[in-house]
């Protein structure tokens, strides 16, 4: 038990250890230790400062999803009016654009600094003796929104500041909230999973998230930030832009690595057009590239308009937005069902690319901007994203122009299409359903599924191609002579596939749900429904009361089930299924006692006797149920080698925790020699 002295000391001293692995990881990009040794750090803060509670300061790293929601945010001004940029769209204007410079500053001769022009959300951090205070949008550019609790959830952003800017009285810095393209596209994608709105653009998506009025709902959206101006210091430390920019970096802040020093205005045109040509490999979403005089001191000569600093200029990179005219309206059907519009073009040329398709996302939103046929609309093309359309320009709309409506039955395959009450997305109910199928089967032959070797994404392209496979049935009948004509499929592997082909018939029922694809039906799920009623048969006949009975299955998850069984070639899928062989029950599941019934498991660490997949399948066999996290509803949480941070929850928990002896002892199992193939149980990652 530590005294509050001693408490007091090691707290600081861990706040500070996890802001230096946090600048390293989120920063820098060089993690220095393991998740799991950065899970323990936080993990002790945690305890220490729910027994000293007096103790917690703002900017400890447990308080960057500590803020409640709010109805409305408060108005704030900035220390320094945000400023809009002049634009220059060639190289004759940056030519006139140094033109007025010497006009303004006649002799003077002038180094530039060139940042890539980040399409996102400007903001204003405010920071005082080195501790974040407040964060506020743009606004009008003098009056913003107060969002610093949303902002505190922004990793890269610091809670605390290094070197000189950390000892400074107050400072202002300016940022340009962002979502990389990558991860726009991974949320988008869940989005559409969960039946829910998609953004159109990685910028729209930035401004929504930071605008969440709950910040737990910011914190679990992928958004990042570049630092690009010191707008207030006191007392001030720099004398050129490129300075400051080296600064912001010290002090633990995240400047874009594509910024540079220019010598001359040559120079400046020439990473302009670089720059330009390289926009969609960057990762992010940039319209162009901002020039800025380096020496602050001629920047003050130069000074300011009311709208713009005289000192620096917008280089635009070429317009991604073009008109044209909607010859169609098309559905097509993605890998999980999901029926998505989009808009066949005339074609037009955007941005170096000949266009003739624009998404529509959902239904709602081809309702809400009324497209319709012979529209002439705005489109624009966003990096490598699909292009969308933007509006309707009405101006333009035909005599008679036809609403569109959208379809209640697949296109691919005329199956059923329903849309779950309160989601934006349609859906194909038919797992056959050819423009799925090849997604589908790279599940179903997953590992965690019903885990055949050799099916890969080669294979199962020219099968559906080929028209060998229409559905998982009909994997269980193709034969060696079939497979060795396929492309780069020699007899002997065409021999070793039919073989695991073979062998994932006795996979059992929990698998075999993971692998059909039922929405919202995963690992967990599968498991739970198996366990419950140990055939299929008495899943087909479940009601959708009877389901969502079962502890850990939702409303939303019967419901989906039940669909699923509904749709007559889904029932037919699973007759054929069963006339090839493969099981329809989970083993052991009603054909002896369930020891383990209504008992929660956590699993931790790496066993030596016994696989991971082994031991779930085994919790689950015998009645119990194996959860990610230690909380107070645990019974067991069971401890193999390194077993990291849930260790430290079980006993801060007082949850009972079994050595792999223990547990082996618990489930009826006798030591083995180690799992040549036993996966470790690692750590949460951060």
């Amino acid at each position: 038990m530590k005294t509050k002295a001693e408490a007091a000391r090691r707290i600081e001293e861990l706040r500070e250890l996890i802001h230096h692995h946090d600048r390293l990881y989120y920063v820098e990009n060089r993690p220095e230790i393991s998740d799991a040794e950065y899970d323990r750090l936080v993990r002790e803060l945690k305890a220490l400062e729910e027994e000293y509670p007096h103790l917690i300061t703002p900017d400890s790293p447990t308080q960057r999803v500590a803020g409640q929601p709010v109805e409305v945010f408060a108005s704030v001004e900035h220390k320094v009016a945000m400023l809009s940029l002049d634009n220059a769209m060639d190289p004759s204007d940056l030519r006139e654009f140094e033109a007025r410079l010497r006009r303004a500053l006649p002799g003077a001769a002038f180094e530039y600094v060139c940042e890539p022009k980040v399409d996102g959300l400007g903001v204003a951090l405010l920071y005082e003796r080195g501790r974040f205070v407040r964060g506020a949008t743009r606004g009008d550019g003098r009056v913003g929104e107060d969002i610093t609790q949303n902002l505190r959830t922004v990793k890269s952003i610091p809670l605390t500041l290094r070197g000189k800017l950390g000892e400074l009285r107050e400072l202002e810095v300016r940022g340009e909230v962002y979502m990389p393209r990558a991860a726009f596209q991974k949320l988008n994608t869940e989005l559409e999973e969960a039946g829910e709105s998609t953004f159109a653009n990685p910028r729209n998506a930035a401004a929504g998230a930071v605008r969440q009025k709950d910040p737990a709902v910011t914190a679990k959206r992928p958004l990042d930030i570049f630092l690009y101006h010191v707008s207030h210091a006191d007392p001030f430390p720099f004398k050129s832009h490129w300075e400051a920019l080296e600064g912001l970096r010290a002090a633990g802040f995240r400047t874009n690595p594509k910024s540079k020093r220019s010598p001359d205005l040559e120079a400046v045109i020439g990473y302009c057009q670089a720059l330009e040509v390289e926009r969609d490999s960057l990762g992010y979403d940039a319209d162009g590239v901002v020039v800025k005089v380096n020496s602050l001191e001629q920047q003050r000569r130069l000074g300011a308009t009311a709208h713009h600093p005289r000192w620096a200029v917008a280089y635009k990179f070429a317009a991604r937005q073009a008109t044209t005219r909607v010859l169609s309206i098309e559905i097509n059907v993605g890998k999980t069902g999901a029926l998505t519009p989009a808009a066949v073009l005339e074609p037009v040329e955007l941005a170096g690319v000949t266009v003739s398709r624009a998404s529509l996302h959902n239904e709602d939103e081809v309702r809400k901007k009324d497209i319709r046929f012979g529209d002439t609309v705005l489109i624009e093309r966003a990096g490598d994203v699909i292009p969308y359309v933007i509006q309707v320009i009405l101006s333009k709309r035909p005599p008679h122009a036809k609403r569109f409506v959208f379809p209640d039955h697949c296109p691919a395959c005329g199956a059923r299409a329903y849309r779950p009450e309160g989601e934006a997305i349609w859906r194909c109910t038919n797992a056959a359903c050819p423009a799925q199928l090849k997604e589908r089967l790279l599940h179903f032959g997953s590992r965690r599924a019903m885990d055949i070797e050799h099916l890969g994404e080669a294979v199962v392209g020219q099968l559906v191609d080929r028209e060998l496979v229409r559905d998982f049935a009909d994997l269980y009948h193709l034969t060696v002579e079939q497979l060795a004509g396929l492309e780069r499929l020699a007899e002997k592997s065409a021999s070793n596939l039919v073989e695991a082909i073979q062998k994932s018939k006795t996979r059992g029922l929990a698998r075999l749900l993971n692998g059909l694809g039922i929405r919202y039906v995963g690992e967990r799920a599968a498991q739970l429904l198996a366990a419950h009623f140990g055939t299929m048969d008495r899943i087909l006949e479940a009601t959708e009361a009877q389901i969502g009975e079962i502890y850990g299955i939702g409303p939303q998850i019967a419901q989906s089930v039940v669909k699923f069984f509904s749709e007559s070639a889904n029932r037919k899928t699973i007759a054929r299924l069963r006339a090839a062989g493969v099981t329809l029950k989970e083993e052991g599941i009603g054909e002896g006692p369930r020891p383990l019934a209504g008992k929660s498991f956590v699993l931790t660490g790496g066993l030596k006797a016994i696989a991971r997949d082994e031991a779930k399948d085994l919790i689950i066999k015998l009645g119990g149920r194996v959860t990610g996290s230690v909380s107070k509803k645990t019974d067991y949480v069971v401890l193999g080698e390194d077993p990291g941070s849930k260790a430290d929850d079980a006993r801060r928990l007082g949850i009972r925790t079994l050595d792999e002896a223990e547990f082996l002892k618990l489930v009826g199992k006798h030591p083995l020699p180690p799992h040549p193939t036993s996966p470790q149980w690692g750590e949460e990652k951060r």
